[in-house]
């Protein structure tokens, strides 16, 4: 399975951004069986805070799983962004992974340009960025996997201090989306965007899952029940766990068999066995 490290320019953050890519073309098939070709199913993972984009190849088996199911994984740098648009600023998140990452990766690999084969998923910080890019794209992004997601609009506002801990600074949350009692309705409002987009045509899948004993679970369920009301097509679980790659590691492999990818492909390629 390649693994490839790719800098460029990005117009929506004013700046060179690291990415790495993972793509079957280099995967044996064995004797008279030409590797894969493409245009692969790719999907956009979104690493958690403090991390980078090689969280989840170091974090978990997501590079041996997507060979075997013949998928391209595109893994990006968000830094602390929450994958938005930041207020005042040219960090563009949002319209870095919405529009100009997917963009870019479809002109520069061999991925499918269908909405049916595109997809976004996310850890912890990664999760909330899936879910809202997920919903302000629906005619990019066919399913969202969000594991853990932290969907914390409601609890960050509780920090009202200026502190040196990232996750207790009131200044941080400032820094990410603007006057903090706007975000309830705003642009980035999970729940908001969930209600606009459950009246049009075209809406993504969702696969959602969460550790019991993660801290975050009761935000999950509200998020899971808020969709299924909505009518939204919802792949819930949970099982115990918290707020780690032990998690992560078995639930990524979990959302890749839930992503409508082909049987064929799965678990027979290298060796693996998906358990």
């Amino acid at each position: 399975m390649a693994l490839l490290q790719c800098n460029f320019f990005s117009q929506s953050l004013m700046r060179t951004v690291p990415i790495q890519v993972i793509l079957p073309t280099d995967k044996s098939a064995g004797p008279g069986n030409p590797p894969p070709q493409g245009p692969f199913k790719t999907l956009y993972l979104l690493h958690g805070i403090f991390g980078d984009e090689t969280d989840w190849v170091c974090g978990t088996r997501v590079q041996a799983w997507a060979q075997d199911r013949n998928l391209a994984v595109v893994l990006p740098a968000g830094e602390n962004s929450f994958y938005v648009d930041h207020p005042g600023s040219s960090r563009n998140y949002g319209a870095y992974i919405g529009r100009e990452l997917v963009d870019f990766t479809r002109r520069t690999f061999p991925l499918s340009t269908r909405r049916e084969d595109t997809f976004i998923g996310g850890l912890s910080m990664g999760g909330f960025g899936a879910i809202v890019n997920g919903l302000q794209h629906p005619e990019t992004f066919g399913a969202v996997c969000a594991l853990s997601s932290a969907l914390i609009l409601d609890s960050m506002r509780e920090n009202t201090q200026y502190t040196d801990f990232l996750m207790t600074n009131k200044g941080y949350y400032e820094s990410v989306f603007g006057d903090l009692s706007q975000v309830r309705g705003g642009v980035n409002d999970y729940d908001a965007l969930a209600e606009k987009v459950a009246q049009e045509s075209v809406k993504p899948k969702f696969y959602l899952a969460c550790g019991t004993e993660d801290g975050l679970i009761t935000v999950n369920r509200q998020f899971r029940d808020h969709l299924q009301k909505l009518g939204f097509d919802v792949t819930y679980e949970e099982a115990p766990g918290v707020h780690d790659w032990y998690f992560w590691d078995t639930y990524i492999l979990k959302a890749l068999n839930w992503l409508p990818l082909e049987e064929a492909q799965q678990g027979v390629s290298s060796g693996h066995v998906n358990v």
